[in-house]
């Protein structure tokens, strides 16, 4: 499975992206999507996380309030709406699903795990996002 991000762009602090995650392919076997971003220098860090079917969502807490996650769990979608962006957004943001072989989560236990990168199996290639001050 390969997912292909897209989306992503230059702006200035205060505006908005609106990026998007497909499968290459058909639909899969999944539990949930996630987005993650790394900025030069550092480490890969969580964004948001949203399971398939029930819509459960997870935010890192320096977006939440500015970004909603969303997906369209049919076609294994998922959509990341980044509003009132700041310079310290400026990252290249990825995408990422999980294969299903490791069942469901509830609703407590999944927002945490969610938010690891050993969670997930597939990734997207990344899309930039530079936000200007």
């Amino acid at each position: 499975v390969q997912l292909q991000a897209s989306g992503g762009g230059l702006v200035q602090a205060g505006g908005s992206l609106r990026l998007s995650c497909a499968p290459s392919g058909r639909a899969f076997a999944s539990f949930a999507g996630g987005w993650f971003r790394q900025a030069p220098e550092k480490e890969r860090e969580f964004v948001a996380a949203i399971t398939w079917r029930d819509g459960i969502t997870s935010y890192a807490d320096s977006v939440k309030g500015r970004f909603t996650i969303s997906r369209d769990g049919a076609k294994n979608m998922v959509y990341l709406q980044m509003n009132s962006l700041k310079p310290d957004d400026t990252a290249v943001y990825y995408c990422a699903a999980d294969n299903g072989s490791r069942g469901v989560l509830g609703r407590t236990t999944a927002r945490s795990v969610l938010a690891t990168t050993t969670w997930y199996d597939y990734w997207g290639q990344g899309t930039q996002v530079t936000v200007s001050s």
